[in-house]
């Protein structure tokens, strides 16, 4: 299960997971792990947006929009006896 799209838009310009890595700057295995929704630094994002010739405004399209963890508000604290 995938948590973005980056591999679609790669495929869809014909692109090899070799060349994208080196337009990005990045190692072949980087671009795997990203691929396969693992995490990733955002400098990481905006260096595969660029190379796929998009702009960082794209990146919800590309790596679908962000869930932060621990967000929620907390719960009523227990009492000190």
């Amino acid at each position: 299960m995938s948590g973005n799209n980056v591999q679609k838009f790669r495929e869809a310009m014909m692109m090899s997971k070799a060349e994208l890595a080196r337009k990005a700057g990045l190692s072949t295995l980087t671009i795997d792990r990203v691929e396969a929704g693992r995490p990733c630094r955002l400098d990481t994002k905006r260096k595969i947006l660029l190379a796929l010739g998009m702009k960082v405004s794209d990146k919800d399209k590309v790596f679908g929009i962000a869930v932060l963890v621990g967000s929620q508000e907390p719960g009523p604290r227990p009492e000190a006896s």
